[in-house]
């Protein structure tokens, strides 16, 4: 004997026997859509958390949750939120691609020296990720004149070469004697001094990153930090004025496009040089 009501009272399911089970339709923009036991009928324009609005042909839009209740083409469904837009390929702040599924790796022997807490800041924001893809820690050095005893304390080798970068490195200037007499000594080979020739690190960001024509002309005798806050109208009589503007300028910074060339290759070349395999 058939029985509708099954023989077993405790089988799951037995309240859907015979039911169609709605379809789950994404709620994609412009799919028209009618809430089932209201009437209302409107296209999706979006779908925000856990709910979706619908505008009707007199342009009046209402919110309702996702899920069931819903029909379509006279059918019921059960509307989910559509699934995200594949993203195509970012690049970081230094023009790399990024790695989005990449964790950062285990710290090589190798690593960088920046002169200047202000220029540190700055390749760590511009470089950042590519550094900690690579392994490459970036140590921040007080003065190039302290750079010989760094190197005597733990000496560079072919598997932990040092790169260097200096503020201000001009022909015949005093940064450029002690790097000339480094490459020539016995940690030489493995190290490799680079430098821009700007003033300052400030002058690596491009004026129309700043919203600047150029950079002022600072007269000698005044500290060039002050005398630039001076000639923009920042405040310059506190150091803790002079760490504002730098904050103002870094915040300025979001890509490579916006540092001048000479700061760009010179990093670059350490970044190859600590690398090679």
């Amino acid at each position: 004997m058939d029985d509708r009501y099954g023989t077993d009272v405790l089988a799951r399911g037995w309240r859907d026997a015979g039911r169609v089970k709605a379809a789950e339709v994404a709620a994609s923009a412009d799919l028209v859509v009618e809430v089932a036991g209201d009437g209302y009928v409107g296209a999706v324009t979006r779908v925000e958390g856990m709910n979706v609005e619908l505008e009707d042909r007199f342009g009046k839009r209402r919110l309702f949750p996702l899920g069931g209740g819903f029909l379509v083409d006279g059918k019921p469904v059960v509307l989910t939120a559509p699934a995200a837009a594949p993203k195509g390929r970012t690049r970081t702040a230094s023009g790399s691609f990024a790695a989005h599924d990449q964790r950062a790796r285990t710290a090589r022997a190798s690593r960088i020296f920046v002169e200047g807490k202000h220029d540190a800041e700055l390749v760590e924001k511009v470089w950042g990720a590519d550094l900690r893809a690579e392994g490459v820690v970036v140590e921040f050095l007080e003065g190039v004149d302290l750079l010989e005893e760094k190197l005597d304390a733990e000496p560079p080798t072919a598997e932990r070469r040092y790169g260097v970068l200096v503020d201000h490195l001009v022909p015949n200037s005093k940064e450029s004697r002690i790097a000339e007499k480094i490459a020539r000594g016995r940690h030489g080979a493995h190290v490799r001094i680079v430098g821009h020739p700007f003033v300052d690190v400030w002058q690596c960001v491009t004026p129309r990153a700043l919203g600047i024509a150029a950079w002022p002309e600072v007269p000698r005798g005044i500290e060039w930090k002050v005398g630039v806050c001076r000639a923009l109208g920042w405040p310059a009589e506190e150091q803790a004025d002079t760490a504002r503007a730098w904050q103002h300028i870094l915040s300025r910074v979001t890509t490579f496009r916006d540092l001048e060339p000479a700061l760009l290759g010179r990093v670059e070349e350490l970044i190859d040089f600590v690398t090679v395999p």
